[in-house]
């Protein structure tokens, strides 16, 4: 026996003859003003979160905590090379350890690379960009020279001192172990990172 309650199938023009209306389940739209009132809703509803979500990114300094990026321009390359440079010289400290790393093939490497820059672009430079771009290649190649030259001195120390160059405490890159006084200033030992010593 048929149940009932179950569903009837009804087929093409049918359910006029029937006088039956198809079930419309309960959340059925409407076509006529339901669907477009739902999903204007809809588009109201993201349009606001979106809104919220650029509003709080706005008061907390970017989005997701993270800052802002510069404008990709001539001075944003020419300053990430200036900061790798300088970040191989030990200029910056390493924000695990809170010791400077100095690597200078690293370094003359990213100075390399803006001289490389600075040649290509000869001639297609403003007045501003090219004496930026040769004051700081004229910066970087001094504070190389005097970085270079104190880390033979510290070498040469060490060894007066009878110190081993990759001794306890050097890494597997034989930087300089023990405490000694480095070029930046702070006291140098540890390990060696990627070829670098670490101040």
């Amino acid at each position: 026996m048929a149940d009932p309650n179950a569903p009837k199938l009804i087929l093409d023009d049918d359910w006029k003859s029937s006088k039956q209306e198809p079930a419309k389940p309960a959340s059925a739209l409407s076509v006529d003003s339901d669907w477009k009132a739902q999903a204007q809703a809809e588009r109201d509803r993201l349009a606001a979160d979106e809104q919220k979500k650029a509003e709080s990114a706005a008061a907390s300094g970017g989005g997701g905590g993270q800052a802002k990026l510069p404008p990709a321009d001539f001075p944003a390359l020419v300053g990430t090379l200036i900061t790798q440079a300088l970040m191989y010289m030990g200029a910056f400290p390493d924000p695990e350890t809170g010791r400077a790393i100095v690597s200078l093939e690293h370094a003359k490497f990213h100075i390399d690379l803006l001289g490389v820059l600075a040649q290509k672009t000869k001639g297609n430079l403003s007045a501003e960009e090219s004496e930026e771009i040769v004051g700081a290649l004229g910066e970087l190649r001094s504070r190389f020279v005097e970085i270079t030259q104190a880390v033979a001195e510290a070498v040469k120390q060490r060894g007066a001192k009878g110190g081993m160059l990759g001794g306890p405490g050097s890494g597997p890159s034989g930087g300089l172990g023990g405490p000694m006084g480095g070029p930046m200033g702070g006291p140098m030992g540890g390990a060696g990172g990627a070829g670098g010593l670490k101040f």
